[in-house]
């Protein structure tokens, strides 16, 4: 879906298969997991959209007690690099669109590539990682101040002089932010052209909120600002299936990243870890996110609202992998302090 055909990657995705052997959730797995009996998930997501869902299922299949701590991706990487260092770790599993990445440079992340037929852009070539859910990030606006037809539909739109101090978006340096937006711009229209479209932007006075992004999307809903860029595109919908002011509309392009689970490397709990991964990237475990309003990673499962989901056509995205995240946030993060600070 992100990269191009080519006789050099399907030979590099048979070397990764062939050195990293993948991995099923066989019934010795499933009686290793059961002996331990419980698993600790170090999660980003929604707690009583998504976790608690996918608890309930899996604990309902497996008999499995799970346990959570939710955190952003720095918290959580950070609480699994103290467990580390105070050589007494708690977390089996790990999810984030940069939890692993942190990791993984501590060497805190363990191998482990399950079985569940999802494309080679949604797993780490080298077996770190597999991706749980894809996020992309548009427009919201509150409807009680934008009309439909006046809302943003493309990055010029957000220049209009009528928006100008009527902008947010979240300022804490993540792909679902400000930096995001960024990266997306200079992919898209290069580094001359899109540093200038970005100083131009900067004269609209955008707030920017160290916030949770659902919560950028929360002070639209209350009206303290018109629109919001960069949000997740599913938490508008969310909010206006429940009486909220709040639509959103597609970004031409939209930024996309995916989060992914990871298990983590001394895991207490390593078959229980292992099982918690494949139930979440198999079939059954991707309807319990679509159910939730997520978007799916495997394309075999139907969202919950597939306008959300780019077709590369109509609405298209730019997608950044965990590892292109990491290299690049912090180029973003500088530009951002130069031009909106």
């Amino acid at each position: 879906m992100i990269q191009r055909k080519s006789k050099f990657c399907i030979m590099l995705a048979v070397i990764c298969l062939l050195s990293f052997p993948i991995q099923a959730a066989t019934p010795e797995l499933i009686e290793a997991a059961r002996k331990e009996g419980r698993v600790n998930w170090y999660t980003t997501q929604i707690v009583n959209q998504i976790v608690r869902p996918t608890i309930e299922a899996f604990e309902k299949k497996y008999g499995i007690k799970v346990d959570y701590v939710r955190g952003n991706a720095i918290e959580l990487s950070l609480r699994v690099s103290t467990e580390a260092k105070a050589g007494k770790i708690i977390a089996d599993v790990v999810d984030g669109t940069g939890s692993a990445h942190n990791l993984q440079k501590e060497k805190l992340i363990a191998r482990y590539e399950p079985d569940n037929g999802l494309a080679k852009q949604f797993r780490d070539p080298n077996g770190y990682w597999v991706a749980t859910n894809l996020y992309v990030l548009s427009y919201a606006y509150n409807t009680n101040l934008v009309k439909k037809d006046e809302a943003p539909r493309n990055w010029k739109d957000l220049l209009n002089p009528k928006w100008k101090g009527q902008i947010v978006w979240n300022s804490t340096p993540s792909a679902g932010a400000a930096q995001g937006f960024i990266g997306t711009v200079l992919a898209e229209m290069g580094e001359a052209e899109g540093m200038t479209y970005l100083r131009e932007l900067a004269k609209q006075n955008i707030t920017g909120l160290k916030v949770a992004a659902r919560q950028v999307v929360d002070r639209v809903v209350a009206g303290e600002y018109a629109i919001a860029v960069n949000i997740y595109n599913n938490h508008p919908i969310v909010s206006a299936e429940q009486g909220a002011p709040i639509d959103w509309s597609p970004s031409q392009p939209a930024t996309a990243v995916f989060s992914v689970a990871a298990l983590v490397e001394k895991a207490p709990h390593p078959n229980a870890g292992k099982l918690l991964i494949d139930f979440i990237t198999s079939a059954e475990g991707q309807k319990v996110y679509a159910d939730s309003g997520e978007l799916p990673v495997d394309d075999s499962v139907t969202p919950k609202y597939p306008q959300l989901r780019p077709d590369g056509k109509n609405y298209r995205a730019i997608y950044f992998s965990p590892d292109e995240l990491a290299d690049k946030l912090p180029e973003w993060s500088r530009i951002f302090d130069e031009i909106f600070r």
